[in-house]
C-alpha cells in the first residue's frame, strides 16, 4: 500500500509540475475611474513578433471571444459605434535563453562524478550544488491587453500574461485560460447576478 501511495505521489507531482504555469503584470492610470465605462469595442490587434503562433483565426477568437465573456461580466456591453473604451492585444513570442546546470557534484559515476572524490581543477575545486555548463532555448509567449479612453487616446490600462511556449497548438489552446487571467487585473470586479 505504501508503495501505490508513493509512486501516486511521484505521479501527481509530475503532472501537475508539468502544466504551464503563467505570470501577470498589470499597470494603469491611478487616476481614471473605470467604472464610467460602459460601453466597449476592438481596435485591430497589433502587428507583433508571433507570426507563427497567434496570428491565424482560432487564436484571434480565443483571444477575442474569452475577452468579451470577461468584459460582460463586469458590466460592460459591445457596440460598434462610439464605445466608450476602446481594447487591443499584442501577441509576442519571442526566444530567450537559460543557463543550464550540472548535477550537484554526489550524481554521476559515483561520490564527485568520474573524477572519484576530486573534480579535474583539484582536490579543493567546487563542491556544492551545481554549476552553469551551458544554455539552451526557450520561447516565451505574452498575451498583452490594452484599454484606451476613445476620448483621449490614451492607454490607461494594460495587462500581461507570459508563459513559455512548447508547442504552437497548445499555446493557442491555452489562450481562453490566459485572457481570464489577464482580464482578472482589470480594476472592475465581475458583477454577480441578480
Amino acid at each position: 500500500m505504501k508503495r501505490a501511495l508513493f509512486f501516486l505521489s511521484i505521479t501527481a507531482l509530475l503532472v501537475f509540475g508539468s502544466c504551464a504555469s503563467y505570470n501577470y503584470h498589470t499597470t494603469r492610470q491611478q487616476s481614471t475611474d473605470f467604472s464610467q465605462y460602459r460601453t466597449y469595442g476592438w481596435l485591430p490587434p497589433i502587428d507583433s513578433l508571433s507570426k507563427d503562433y497567434f496570428s491565424n483565426d482560432i487564436a484571434k477568437g480565443n483571444i477575442i471571444s474569452t475577452a468579451n465573456r470577461e468584459l460582460e461580466a463586469r458590466g460592460l456591453s459591445y457596440v460598434k459605434e462610439n464605445p466608450d473604451i476602446l481594447f487591443r492585444y499584442i501577441a509576442i513570442v519571442n526566444n530567450k535563453s537559460r543557463l543550464v546546470y550540472s548535477s550537484p557534484y554526489y550524481g554521476g559515476f559515483g561520490w564527485g562524478g568520474p573524477w572519484g572524490w576530486y573534480r579535474p581543477w583539484g582536490y579543493y575545486g567546487y563542491y556544492g550544488g551545481s554549476y552553469p555548463v551551458g544554455k539552451e532555448r526557450l520561447r516565451y509567449g505574452h498575451i498583452i491587453i490594452e484599454a484606451i479612453d476613445r476620448r483621449t487616446d490614451a492607454v490607461i490600462w494594460q495587462a500581461r500574461g507570459t508563459g513559455q511556449v512548447d508547442i504552437p497548438e497548445k499555446a493557442i489552446n491555452d489562450l481562453p485560460e490566459i485572457v481570464t487571467g489577464i482580464m482578472k487585473e482589470y480594476p472592475v470586479p465581475v458583477q454577480r447576478k441578480r
